[in-house]
C-alpha cells in the first residue's frame, strides 16, 4: 500500500482537532496536536488518543494522566503551536483535574491512565475519563490536510410543508381543541 495514498484516504474523514496535554519529565506542561481521538466507552468512561511513537508526548504518557483539549475554532494558532510551529505568544495553561489544560478549549476531557496498545508506528493510549469541561464554542476541524470550520446551522424545517414559518400554518396560527360530546 502506498503510504501517501493511504494518508489521503484517511484524510477524507473529517475530525476535530485536539491537543493532548500532560506533564513533562521536568514537571512542566506539555502538549501535542492530535486528530486521532475517539470516544471508546460510556461505562466505564473511556477515551482514546493515538500518538506517533517518536513524539515527546508519547514518552510522557506512559502510565501518566493526560487531558484531551478539543480546540475551539479560533485556536488555529494553538493547533500549529503544538504541531511544531511555535506561536509568538505561547498558549495559556490552567490547572486541570488530572493534567494541565489549555485556556479557551471548546471541550476538555481529563483522563487517568487505563491501557496502552501497540499501534504500529503509533501508540494507542486509552484513558479513563475523570472529568469533562464543555463550552458552547464551536470546534476547529481538520479534513483533507486542511484546517476547517463549521458552517452555518441549517434548520431541518427548510422546504417542509410543516415549517412553522413557511408551511401550511405560520407561527401565529391558533388551534381550538375539539369539544368532546
Amino acid at each position: 500500500m502506498d503510504s501517501r495514498e493511504l494518508r489521503n484516504a484517511f484524510g477524507q474523514f473529517a475530525t476535530g482537532v485536539t491537543v493532548v496535554t500532560c506533564t513533562s519529565a521536568e514537571g512542566g506542561p506539555h502538549g501535542a496536536t492530535v486528530n486521532a481521538f475517539t470516544a471508546v466507552s460510556l461505562e466505564p468512561a473511556l477515551a482514546q488518543v493515538t500518538l506517533t511513537r517518536t513524539s515527546k508526548a508519547c514518552q510522557y504518557l506512559d502510565g501518566k494522566p493526560f487531558a484531551i483539549n478539543v480546540l475551539a475554532d479560533d485556536q488555529l494558532d494553538v493547533a500549529w503551536h503544538f504541531a511544531g510551529r511555535p506561536a509568538d505568544r505561547a498558549p495559556g495553561w490552567v490547572d486541570g483535574p488530572t493534567a494541565p489544560l489549555l485556556e479557551g478549549a471548546a471541550t476538555t476531557i481529563s483522563c487517568r491512565p487505563w491501557r496502552t496498545y501497540d499501534g504500529g508506528d503509533h501508540l494507542i493510549v486509552i484513558g479513563e475519563v475523570a472529568a469533562v469541561g464543555i463550552t458552547a464554542r464551536d470546534p476547529l476541524l481538520f479534513h483533507g490536510g486542511r484546517f476547517r470550520y463549521l458552517g452555518p446551522v441549517e434548520t431541518h424545517w427548510s422546504g417542509s410543508l410543516d415549517c412553522p414559518d413557511s408551511g401550511w400554518f405560520d407561527a401565529s396560527a391558533v388551534f381550538t381543541p375539539l369539544a368532546l360530546a
